[in-house]
């Protein structure tokens, strides 16, 4: 079995050795190189041919994004950003995601050698994950959308519609590639669009960075979601990082708990959770949707919720950066339907309608 040839550009020494270290304790993974800086990185790829790169974001002579949109027009590859846990390195990350990174890892908030081993799980995980991965290839340009002012700055034409009893509500999980998947398919959704619940797994402040990025994307509303907010049409709530969410109803509706709790799958927030919520709260009220991404998290609690009467939707092999999440639900027979990404949200739209 040929191993997986890591290239680690970062312009820290330290960081250098610590990842090349905890790679090279893997058996199927040999870093091939290291390089200070992007200028010195492009002459190695060029020659050591490696299969993913590791991409620190802020670096001397060239910064990440801007070599990151080089290296995808000339020599297009899989790149793990490594990111700093601030909102700084949490907006870079989200341009990094769109501009055609695969995934990003979490630098530890401590010093590095106090959070090497969950580092080193990470790490692993994810190189392993993006070697196999697929370029967006399939993914199409997000269209243009009109910001969010005008007439509505000053006086709302409609106050947005709390959900209702019987109306559906879309609920959709993702991991590795979701980012830019959640955003094509909340950018083909209309404005007064079903309430919808949404899992990227992500650590906290990324989760806040995404939704602001995709709210202007959008004609939706998107938001972190907060404890106790509505589920009301139009607007999307995206877990936020590190807190677990769950669909709730009381007199006055649908709302969500934002809560804490150990991982589940490895995750928080976990695709599972809110799924197995949705099935509890919504039953045949549900629209699942399970998107790209590494593991299984989310295939079973699409189980239950199809199982409660729910429609369940996976995004197929092609259009997926990994074909992990999805096939689980689909080989567990969790999934109605298996659509490109790019049909997902027509189809929805359809079916709600009963066209």
């Amino acid at each position: 079995m040929n191993k997986i040839k890591v290239l680690i550009i970062d312009d820290s020494a330290l960081v250098r050795k610590l990842l090349t270290e905890i790679l090279k304790s893997d058996p199927q993974i040999e870093v091939v190189g290291t390089a200070p800086d992007p200028i010195i990185a492009i002459r190695k790829i060029k020659t050591l041919h490696p299969d993913v790169i590791t991409l620190d974001i802020e670096m001397p002579k060239m910064d990440g994004l801007t070599f990151l949109a080089k290296l995808m027009k000339s020599y297009p590859m899989p790149v793990l950003m490594f990111s700093s846990l601030t909102q700084k390195g949490a907006e870079a990350t989200m341009k990094a995601l769109s501009l055609g990174a695969i995934d990003f890892i979490a630098k530890p908030t401590v010093k590095l050698s106090e959070g090497i081993e969950d580092l080193r799980s990470d790490l692993v995980t994810k190189v392993k994950g993006a070697s196999s991965a697929k370029l967006k290839k399939a993914i199409a340009p997000i269209l243009e959308v009109p910001p969010k002012h005008g007439m509505d700055a000053i006086i709302k034409a409609q106050k947005v519609l709390p959900a209702g009893e019987g109306e559906k509500v879309l609920v959709i999980g993702a991991s590795t590639g979701g980012t830019v998947a959640i955003e094509q398919i909340l950018n083909r959704l209309p404005e007064d669009a079903p309430p919808t619940l949404i899992v990227q797994h992500m650590p906290p402040l990324f989760t806040n960075s995404f939704a602001k990025r995709v709210d202007g994307l959008t004609r939706m509303t998107i938001v972190e979601a907060k404890n106790n907010d509505q589920l009301q049409k139009g607007v999307a709530l995206i877990a936020p990082g590190g807190k677990h969410m769950i669909l709730n109803k009381g007199p006055r509706g649908y709302y969500v708990l934002v809560k804490d709790g150990p991982p589940v799958n490895r995750h928080i927030p976990s695709v599972d959770v809110l799924f197995r919520s949705a099935a509890n709260t919504l039953g045949a009220n549900a629209v699942g949707i399970i998107l790209t991404g590494m593991g299984d998290d989310g295939a079973r609690g699409l189980k239950e919720m199809k199982d409660a009467g729910a429609f369940t939707i996976a995004q197929d092999e092609d259009t997926c950066v990994v074909f992990g999440m999805p096939k689980v639900a689909i080989d567990m027979g969790a999934v109605n339907k298996v659509l490109p990404l790019g049909s997902i949200a027509q189809f929805v739209m359809n079916m709600i309608k009963g066209d």
